[in-house]
């Protein structure tokens, strides 16, 4: 890994400035939590308040406020420290998708709790929650402890459809009753994913959602009618009224009723192609 500062006299023909590269030492990844290198044999870390507090470093209580403050507008903030002392802080906000409240909320319609994991700050993820209409957070979720949190839901007895999109989403998408995957997301996430969405459009998975209840419904009515009509012909064809009324079922019309039978199933079958989940 290299860091990089400001060279004001090696500038190009064009006027842009160049960076000139130094060397970091003894990379290393905290999950969840951030990153970390020696440079100039001093310890330089980029992470949130967690790897800050593991490392030693203090946060003055205006730092906290200035935190604070960019958590409660719905930003990840990432704290840069180097020889042990704050240096930045940086306020990073991911866009909400355009259709994310509108699916939270036909997700809500359709009778599902609608819960929200994510590895942000409390404050980070309590803003974003409100703005979507999400009462359930369960935030500071470590990468490692998704898998877990998605158990702890299925052990109250329910089934958990879990959407998500990446590398750290993988474990939970595997856990889950049902693992969403954006199409736009990594790659190990959709591999983890049952169902994986071609659109970047949260929308996407409630149709998933209306689309398999339908498919269900139409199954239990396929088996319905089957059922229906052998317990009602089979016993007729096998002459169940001839001693009492002299009445038979002939081969001809005992074949027509079976094949009356597969157009029942087929075309309610066939009428999913006119189905339209988000209509």
């Amino acid at each position: 890994m290299t860091a990089g500062h400001r060279d004001e006299e090696d500038q190009g023909s064009s006027g842009a400035r160049t960076l000139k590269l130094d060397e970091l030492e003894g990379f290393d990844t905290f999950g969840g939590k951030g990153v970390g290198a020696r440079l100039d044999g001093k310890e330089l870390l980029v992470g949130n308040r967690t790897l800050m507090k593991e490392r030693g470093v203090k946060i003055s209580d205006k730092d906290e406020e200035k935190i604070a403050g960019l958590e409660k507008a719905g930003k990840t903030v990432a704290l840069l420290a180097y020889g042990g002392e704050l240096k930045g802080i940086i306020g990073i906000a991911d866009e909400v998708k355009e259709n994310a409240g509108k699916a939270v909320k036909e997700l809500k319609a359709m009778g599902l709790d609608v819960v929200m994991l994510t590895g942000d700050n409390s404050r980070t993820a309590k803003a974003i929650a409100k703005q979507l209409g999400i009462d359930n957070v369960r935030a500071e979720v470590l990468p490692q402890d998704k898998a877990e949190e998605v158990r702890k839901l299925q052990s109250g007895g329910g089934t958990v459809a879990f959407v998500g999109d990446g590398i750290n989403d993988a474990p939970a998408l595997a856990q889950a009753d049902v693992g969403i995957a954006i199409g736009s997301g990594t790659d190990i996430a959709k591999e983890s994913g049952e169902i994986v969405l071609i659109r970047d459009d949260p929308m996407d998975a409630v149709a998933a959602i209306r689309l398999s209840r339908k498919v269900m419904t139409r199954i239990r009515q396929n088996i319905f009618w089957a059922f229906a009509y052998n317990t009602a012909l089979i016993p007729l064809a096998a002459g169940i009224l001839m001693p009492a009324f002299g009445i038979t079922l002939p081969p001809a019309l005992a074949g027509l009723a079976m094949a009356m039978s597969s157009v029942t199933v087929v075309s309610l079958s066939l009428m999913l192609r006119t189905y339209k989940p988000l209509e």
